[in-house]
This record gives C-alpha cells, sequence and structure tokens, in this order.
C-alpha cells in the first residue's frame, strides 16, 4: 500500500493522537471533579468539563440533535482527509502530517460524541485574567495541524520527500 500511496504511512500519527487523547481523557474523568480547577502553574489548570457543541462551545445548548450533525460532519472530513493524504504526492511530507494531525483529533473527539454524546475536555489555558475555553489533545492536535497545514501551504514549508 505505501508504494502505491506513499503518504499513508503519515496515518501513524492519527492513532497515535486518538490513543493519547483517549487515554488521556480516561485519566482526567478519573483523577478529577467536573468543573473544578486543580491549578498547576498562573496560566494553567486542569478543569473537567463535557462540551455538548463544537469549537469554543459552539451550539452546545442545541438540545441534542448537534451531535449528530458534528458526529456526520466528523465522519464526512475524515474520509475526505484520508483520501486527500491518499492522493498526496510523495514530496508533500508537511501537508500529510498537518492532515494526519487533524485527522487523529477528529477522530478522538469522533468517539466522544459517538459514545458518550458529549467531548471531554480538562485543558485549561488563563490568557492574563480570562480562560481559553477548556480543550483536550485531540484539540491540540487539530490546532496544530490546521496551523501547520496552513503555513506549509504558504511557504512550502517542509514539502519535501522522505524517501
Amino acid at each position: 500500500m505505501s508504494s502505491t500511496h506513499p503518504q499513508m504511512k503519515w496515518l501513524w500519527i492519527s492513532l497515535l493522537v486518538v490513543v493519547l487523547d483517549q487515554a488521556t481523557k480516561l485519566i482526567a474523568e478519573s483523577l478529577l471533579t467536573p468543573h473544578q480547577a486543580v491549578n498547576l502553574l498562573p496560566f494553567f489548570d486542569w478543569y473537567l468539563t463535557y462540551n455538548t457543541g463544537a469549537a469554543f462551545s459552539f451550539l452546545a445548548n442545541a438540545g441534542g440533535w448537534q451531535r449528530w450533525l458534528f458526529t456526520a460532519i466528523a465522519i464526512v472530513i475524515s474520509v475526505v482527509i484520508v483520501q486527500w493524504i491518499r492522493k498526496l504526492p510523495p514530496e508533500e511530507t508537511m501537508t500529510a502530517f498537518s492532515l494526519s494531525l487533524i485527522l487523529g483529533g477528529a477522530i478522538g473527539n469522533l468517539i466522544d460524541r459517538v459514545y458518550l454524546g458529549h467531548v471531554i475536555d480538562y485543558i485549561q489555558v488563563w490568557l492574563g485574567n480570562y480562560p481559553w475555553p477548556a480543550f483536550n489533545i485531540a484539540d491540540a492536535a487539530i490546532s496544530v495541524g490546521a496551523a501547520l497545514l496552513i503555513l506549509s501551504s504558504f511557504a512550502g514549508i517542509g514539502n519535501t520527500s522522505t524517501e
């Protein structure tokens, strides 16, 4: 498979993100009390919360239908990303890496949404006196992957063959 579709080898990154995401969510749920911050640094807390919406709790109070909308969107996006990675030329390594991060994050949150009806968030970062919305490893992977994808598309950064 990798000789026909060389960029598929990057999907191990997606698997790693899913495993880390799900493991840390299990740990957070076993050690933390919902909505009670555990301060680690002046700008960083562990803060267990549940998000029934999308990014920044978008549509969190929509009544439940959003669970299936976001599930369907995540499935479609995941299929599109796998096909995109599959069709990438060998020299587009940063694109494949970025998309693999996004895919892993999408699947990590998809698992929560399907099985629990919400996404488990537990990382709280403060910007001065203002809390950034709580997030998780999957969210971080999506954000980093999207940033790298944007940067690499503008600058052509990291799109060189590893073979």
